[in-house]
């Protein structure tokens, strides 16, 4: 079990109405002081609510406990606790669940995202309007500095999230989020990550529930001494992914959060499609994945994308005729599989303009990056396909003898 071990701050908090700011940190020595004393002239001079800035130490080895101590001792609402485990996910958690704040909020230490946008932020949750908000990369008003590989492999994470989770939010891994706290109190227990994916999952599970979250786009620039390792983090969020879609696909129980917004109207059948969709998707790109490296190899990139793609499309209407549409024996198998290569022709088509736009000295993990963009858009396609002309009730009955 996590210990937690607080500093005592300077002085008490004034209540009014209250923000809690985390700022969760792991072997930060260097950048943690001038970005908390930026962050906290920053709150004083505009910020119109009461706050209270919290560094969490989550199991570092250097001098950041020391350094969040006497920063806890020095400035006024700025308190520090140290947990004895890494990740940022628990460093949240462990917060959050005991915050006695009106909105409970994060923001990355090196305040890559401009604290212009923390008002924003703040106010729907204020107002009650919404119950979480986050800040957004990906919106036409965000000014955005960072680069290509990390551009890439952003929009394709959160292309594969709507595209195979129907999430409808637009940028899940930006590191400035709030929410109401009464909110994030009643989904900690339902969230099981406790790294990285610990936001796509809260976030997940919040749309689910008829949530609203807001979104504010940010100014953000990229700090080129992250210590965040992109591709664990990434092949993390694909096993998330999975879970997630396992847990819905077995139907998880309802968490008695207010519902705020009526759920979306879904197509007849759709609700019991999605899960078994969603599931087979994420094992079909982790297939597509292994297969598209191991060929790599020996083959050119093209060539490769093609055959691993193939191979997997043909998998995935298989498992999709089975499970997700209902449709059993022999009959039809082999027309459903023809039909299936419309979907197959999508990718391929999406994949290879995705590789052909890379530069030539485009490394392996550049182009993974490429083809899961790609491929998360064709997902969307091959799911519109196969519900609404390969496996249509309508047409199966039309052309059975």
């Amino acid at each position: 079990m996590t210990s937690l071990t607080r500093a005592p701050a300077a002085h008490p908090p004034t209540r009014t109405r209250l923000v809690e700011v985390v700022v969760p940190v792991h072997n930060e020595e260097k950048a943690l002081a001038p970005s908390v004393r930026r962050l906290h002239d920053y709150l004083t001079g505009t910020f119109p609510y009461g706050f209270r800035i919290t560094v969490a130490d989550n199991a570092s080895t250097d001098r950041t406990w020391a350094v969040a101590s006497a920063l806890a001792r020095d400035l006024p609402h700025v308190h520090a606790v140290h947990l004895d485990e890494k990740g940022r996910g628990r460093a949240l958690r462990a917060v959050w669940a005991s915050s006695d704040a009106d909105v409970v909020s994060y923001m990355d230490v090196d305040l890559s995202t401009g604290l212009t946008a923390f008002l924003p932020l703040i106010a729907p949750l204020m107002s009650g309007h919404s119950d979480l908000a986050i800040g957004t990369r990906l919106a036409g008003a965000s000014r955005v500095e960072r680069g290509p590989k990390r551009e890439i492999i952003s929009r394709g994470y959160n292309l594969l999230l709507r595209s195979t989770m129907g999430a409808r939010f637009s940028d899940a891994q930006c590191g400035f989020k709030a929410a109401r706290t009464e909110i994030v109190q009643a989904l900690l227990p339902a969230v099981e990550d406790q790294e990285w994916f610990f936001d796509t999952e809260l976030l997940l599970l919040a749309e689910r529930h008829g949530l609203r979250i807001h979104e504010v786009p940010v100014d953000w620039v990229d700090d080129p001494d992250s210590r965040v390792d992109v591709l664990r983090t990434a092949l993390d969020d694909l096993r998330g992914m999975a879970r997630v879609a396992r847990r819905t696909l077995a139907g998880a129980a309802r968490i008695p959060v207010p519902d705020r917004v009526a759920a979306a109207r879904l197509p007849s059948g759709m609700r019991r499609q999605l899960p078994g969709f969603v599931v087979i998707g994420v094992i079909s790109t982790l297939a597509y994945l292994a297969l598209f490296w191991a060929l790599r190899g020996f083959m050119a990139a093209v060539a490769a994308n093609a055959v691993a793609l193939l191979v997997t499309a043909v998998a995935n209407t298989a498992a999709n005729r089975r499970l997700t549409f209902g449709v059993t024996g022999a009959a039809g198998a082999l027309r459903h599989q023809v039909q299936g290569l419309a979907a197959f022709l999508v990718g391929l088509a999406l994949t290879t303009g995705a590789l052909a736009l890379l530069p030539a000295t485009a490394g392996r993990w550049l182009e993974i990056a490429g083809v899961v963009a790609a491929n998360g858009l064709a997902t969307l396609v091959r799911f519109m396909l196969l519900r609404a002309w390969v496996f249509n009730p309508r047409r199966r009955k039309e052309t059975s003898p």
